[in-house]
């Protein structure tokens, strides 16, 4: 039997599993209620319990198991520090514990960076050159794939891009600081921006016929219904997003720019205003270089990415992974 492999992505509210082959075709899917609230203990036995689910009847064939969590951690060393939405993970050797457990090699990554390699792979990407993955969603994350090789940094921490300043006199970040990316960029940034719009804003009336909590989705559709306020909220997300992606195309002189996350959903609403924009930011040599799509894996790219760790040709390429 051809060998397979476990992807898990831990990185939202369910615990998504896929059994996949080389060719990244989901075999076998699986989504388990997170229940982050309860613990790191539970939590891993919701892990456990899903590559067991996964590998019945296969489990001679599965090389590896690749599981996508979210940051601070180490992938080097497969230690999970403390993730904002993981309460009461400290420093979890996660890798070491799911291989006591499972008796299967286990890869962890930052969720942002698997989701990029599985874009790479499987997705948007194409498996050509230099590409960088950006979700825009309740946060902004990125991951770097440099030259085929997925760039973790010294400590493993790069790509955090939504936590570059791009304007220092700019709203408090959840990580402590000022002017992040995230903080006027993601699509918790649109939606506090329109729930202080004026109440007799169309954001408003959107809202209240869905429940009465401004979401981005109602920001975009009162843009797209020709709303002033909702307009410039979105071009001064668009904006922030060009001044962030501009910086990546001149530091790293990516192919492509894949944008994922709930936000990009926004699809014509976004991207050829995007577009436009950032060409306005690029020194002459760079404009026209690099590639701005949405991603097209949508909420597989995480499993695809986690799974792809353990691939022929992604250990190939991690022999060089910087």
């Amino acid at each position: 039997m051809k060998s397979l492999y476990v992807g898990i992505d831990l990185g939202g509210t369910k615990i998504a599993g896929a059994l996949v082959d080389r060719d990244g075709s989901l075999l076998r899917r699986i989504r388990l209620e997170t229940r982050a609230e309860q613990g790191p203990q539970p939590v891993i036995d919701r892990l456990v319990e899903a590559v067991i689910q996964l590998t019945d009847g296969v489990r001679s064939s599965v090389k590896g198991v690749g599981v996508a969590a979210p940051g601070p951690l180490d992938s080097r060393s497969g230690v999970v520090f403390s993730p904002p939405n993981l309460p009461g993970w400290m420093d979890v050797p996660l890798r070491q514990v799911l291989e006591d457990r499972l008796g299967i090699p286990v890869k962890l990554e930052n969720d942002a960076n698997a989701a990029a390699w599985g874009e790479y792979w499987f997705g948007a990407g194409q498996r050509k050159g230099t590409m960088i993955y950006l979700t825009v969603s309740t946060g902004v994350g990125s991951g770097l794939v440099l030259d085929g090789r997925l760039f973790r940094g010294e400590n493993t921490f790069a790509g955090e891009i939504g936590h570059t300043i791009v304007d220092p006199e700019g709203p408090p970040c959840g990580c402590g600081r000022k002017g992040c990316l995230e903080s006027l960029a993601s699509g918790t940034a649109i939606a506090k921006f329109g729930q202080n719009t004026d109440p007799s804003s169309l954001i408003h009336s959107l809202a209240m016929e869905d429940g009465g909590l401004v979401r981005a989705e109602h920001v975009f559709e009162a843009y797209r219904m020709g709303d002033a306020q909702a307009e410039i909220i979105i071009r001064q997300t668009v904006l922030y997003l060009a001044i962030g992606l501009s910086n990546l195309i001149h530091i790293f002189n990516p192919g492509k720019i894949v944008v994922g996350g709930g936000v990009s959903r926004a699809g014509d609403m976004l991207f050829p205003l995007l577009r436009e924009q950032l060409e306005s930011y690029l020194m002459a040599p760079f404009r026209g270089t690099c590639e701005v799509v949405p991603a097209s894996l949508g909420e597989d790219a995480g499993v695809l990415g986690a799974a792809a760790l353990w691939t022929d040709s992604s250990r190939k390429s991690e022999q060089g992974i910087m």
